[in-house]
Parts: structure tokens; C-alpha cells; sequence
């Protein structure tokens, strides 16, 4: 979709993304933005390295000890950390002699770099990023009694191990890195806040991890049925690849994720989606594209405040038919019982759109999205 589309705003114009990312957030962030998009950033892990871990001196001492017939490296960070973790300890050159012998598979063309940085050369590499393809390639050659170095980058691989183990070979587990939750949990508390209000129109994940620390936070507070709810009806849940979908599909959330797994595709595949889960209804003559926070009339970007978005919602729900005062104070966030406060946010309403005939006032009845005759059929079931 080109830019002149959109007019002068961007396909993600009036929608709002939440960004879970530790790594690499602010690249995310801007991407959406560049795009149009808000973005509420909140990062649902930190990621600590493990320099003076004794778990990562015990797997190096271990390899250095008995050499590994085979090296995976899993990312560049992680296989870089690793390397100067040695040095650190003083392992750093009989580290890097037990590998020269090793076959080297690297996952991807950036851990290559790291690998051929250190002055190694990987034995093979998959066109995918891919962990399933690394698997396969080594259950397709005979792993019994060879020796693996497995290094991680904070996740834990569900399955890659003991497939390995299961074929018979010994597998040394180097965890570089480890997630843990984040040191301040306010931001990813009002992430959880706006995806059950329905504030956010997706949320993103570029790991496992995320995901899972984020139903792990709204389990904490009690809150897991409602995000549960949100996210597989209202709020789309974009994730980068289909290992980073796992929590979420064990707790039955559906997913979208981008054929490449990156984020330039992530963010090109929500303003895909995005627009085309908004509604469109021709009203009053003209054409209104309801987003999350803001109102495309005729392609002109219209920025709505919530209790605004919240009666147009509702409004929405059932185009052409009257909506009583009634109903509509209940759909307004916090109003109390007042009707008046449905009058006030209505003629909010009315002039962000800046046409006030798309919504008529039926008298003593309430309210009505003009929507055109002949169109009634078509939404009225809608």
C-alpha cells in the first residue's frame, strides 16, 4: 500500500501497539511510528548476562576438558558473550581451540559473522534462521555418542535437547544469557491494563519469554481470564515467529506471524491487518473506517477521545439501529449515572469527526449512525 493512500498519514495511523521487546524495542517502536502507529513500550523481561555465572565456567570448563565434535551457535550476541565470558576467565584461547576442530553449524547469517569474527568457519548455516531446520540437519547426520555444545540465548530450546539426547548424543548446554522478569513491572502492568480495556488494537512478541512472562504477570494480579479474553477476541496478538507463538497458543490465543521471521515483516504484516479489521460503514455519504483511537472520514485521519471511540463503538455494533442514553452510559468508561455525560462526550464526538451528520439524534429515543439506505441489509446483522 503506498503512502498516498493514506493521505498524509501512515497505514498504521490511529491504532495503537503494545511493543513486550527487551532487545530491540526501540528499533520496533520506531518502525510502528514511522508507519503511524502509537506505541506503548513495556518490557515484559530483562535479559542478564551471565559473566560470572557458574553454570556458563562450568559448561566451558567442561568443554574444554572433552572437546565437542559439534558447536550450534544460536545468536551473534550470545556467541560473542560467551567467548569474552572465557577470555574474561582466562579459558578464552583453549575455547577456541576445541571449536577449531568442531564442526561449527551457525543459526543464520549474523551468528555467522560472530563465528567468522572469532576466526572460526561454520561448517553450515540454514537460509531460515531457522532452529527446526538446525535440528533436522543434525538428526539427518547419526548424533549417537558425538559430543554437542548447544548455545543458548536465554530461552530454553522445548524439545531441541531431548530430541538430541533421545537420538543419543551428549549435550553440553551453554546458557549465556538468562531472562528474568523486569526490575520496574509498572510499565507491563499498564501494557496488561490497556490490553484488557481494549486500548491497544495489538501487541507484539519477539520471544517466548515475553509472552510468557506476560500471562505470567496477569496471572499474578488476577487478571489472566480478562487478557485470556482480550487477546483472543479484540486485541491482536503479532508475534514474530511460530516459536515465539508457543505460550500464547497453549492458552489458545490466536497468532499472526510473518512468513520471514523479522521484524520489518512483522511490522509490514500489521499494517496489513490492522486496516483490515477496522470497520467500514458509508455514512451520511461519506466513508468512516473506525481504528482504535481516531476515524478515517473519507480518508481524512480524525483523532477521537475515548469516551468519544466508546459511544462510536457501540453505535457501530448494530449501524442504522437508535442506541438508547441508557446503553450508551453504560459503554462510557467511568461516567457514573448521568446521562448528561452521554450528551457532553456525543458532542465530543461529533466535532472530532467534523461532520455531525454522520450521527443523528432521534428524539426522546437516543442516538443513530447515519448509516445510507440501502446499506441497512447489509449491517444490520453485522
Amino acid at each position: 500500500m503506498h503512502e498516498h493512500e493514506h493521505g498524509s498519514h501512515g497505514p498504521l495511523a490511529g491504532f495503537t501497539v503494545g511493543v513486550t521487546a527487551a532487545r530491540r524495542a526501540d528499533e520496533l517502536g520506531a518502525l510502528l511510528e514511522r508507519r503511524g502507529a502509537a506505541v506503548q513500550h513495556a518490557p515484559a523481561l530483562r535479559i542478564v548476562p551471565l559473566a560470572d555465572d557458574a553454570e556458563l565456567l562450568d559448561a566451558t570448563k567442561a568443554l574444554i576438558g572433552r572437546a565437542p565434535d559439534i558447536v550450534v551457535a544460536t545468536t551473534a550476541i550470545g556467541f560473542r558473550g560467551w567467548l569474552e565470558a572465557a577470555d574474561g576467565w582466562g579459558y578464552g584461547e583453549e575455547l577456541l581451540d576445541r571449536m577449531r576442530d568442531a564442526q561449527v553449524l551457525a543459526r543464520g547469517p549474523k551468528v555467522k559473522g560472530a563465528v567468522r569474527a572469532a576466526g572460526l568457519t561454520e561448517e553450515w548455516s540454514p537460509a531460515s534462521d531457522s532452529m527446526a531446520e538446525v535440528l533436522d540437519r543434525l538428526l539427518g547426520q547419526d548424533v549417537a555418542g558425538r559430543r554437542i555444545a548447544l548455545q543458548l540465548h536465554g530461552e530454553p530450546l522445548p524439545g531441541f535437547v531431548e530430541a538430541l539426547r533421545d537420538a543419543g548424543a551428549d549435550v553440553v548446554v551453554v546458557p549465556v544469557y538468562r531472562w528474568m522478569p523486569p526490575e520496574d513491572l509498572a510499565p507491563l502492568d499498564r501494557l496488561i491494563d490497556a490490553t484488557v480495556s481494549r486500548s491497544l488494537d495489538a501487541v507484539t512478541f519477539t520471544s517466548a519469554p515475553a509472552g510468557a512472562s506476560l500471562l505470567a504477570r496477569a496471572q499474578d494480579r488476577g487478571l489472566l481470564p480478562e487478557l485470556l479474553d482480550a487477546l483472543r477476541h479484540d486485541v491482536l496478538a503479532a508475534c514474530v515467529g511460530p516459536v515465539t507463538a508457543l505460550p500464547l497458543q497453549a492458552h489458545g490465543i490466536d497468532t499472526v506471524q510473518p512468513a520471514r521471521f523479522r521484524l520489518g515483516p512483522l511490522v509490514q504484516l500489521l499494517c496489513q491487518e490492522l486496516p483490515a479489521r477496522a470497520r467500514t460503514l458509508p455514512v451520511a455519504g461519506r466513508r468512516i473506517e473506525i481504528r482504535g483511537h481516531a476515524v478515517l472520514v473519507d480518508g481524512d485521519l480524525r483523532p477521537v477521545p475515548p469516551a468519544g471511540m466508546s459511544l462510536l463503538h457501540t453505535l457501530a455494533r448494530r449501524p442504522g439501529w437508535v442506541v438508547s442514553r441508557a446503553d450508551l452510559l453504560r459503554a462510557l468508561p467511568g461516567a457514573g449515572r448521568d446521562e448528561h455525560a452521554v450528551e457532553t462526550a456525543m458532542a465530543r464526538l461529533r466535532s472530532a469527526l467534523g461532520a455531525p451528520k454522520l450521527i443523528q439524534t432521534v428524539v426522546k429515543r437516543g442516538y443513530r449512525l447515519a448509516l445510507d439506505p440501502g446499506a441497512d441489509a447489509k449491517y444490520a446483522d453485522a
